[in-house]
């Protein structure tokens, strides 16, 4: 369903140490935006509710809702560098309009 690259692996769990946060899984939500784009959103949950999926991607326990599993189906998340000095989490996923998957060099 959703694969983790090891960098946004490394960054999870880093997350969760600093926030005291260990042991609990990572759920990933999706939605449609007005214009049809995936707006995302993540965080840690122990929490757990009849209807997720659950299931381990690059040692990350992750939780998704049943409401967002076909929007995210495919998708990879990744921990990368946008501009000198400034990383944060994407998600390349074939399921969003605006997805152009990465050009090869």
């Amino acid at each position: 369903m959703i694969t983790i690259t090891p960098a946004a692996a490394a960054q999870i769990q880093t997350a969760a140490l600093q926030g005291g946060t260990q042991g609990m899984a990572l759920r990933i939500a999706a939605k449609r935006d007005a214009e049809g784009a995936i707006q995302y959103a993540m965080g840690f949950d122990d929490a757990s509710h009849r209807e997720d999926t659950r299931f381990d991607s690059a040692g990350i326990e992750l939780v998704v809702a049943a409401t967002s599993t076909m929007l995210l189906e495919g998708t990879t998340l990744d921990y990368v560098e946008l501009e000198p000095g400034h990383f944060d989490f994407i998600f390349m996923n074939p399921n969003d309009p605006n997805y152009r998957p990465p050009q090869e060099a």
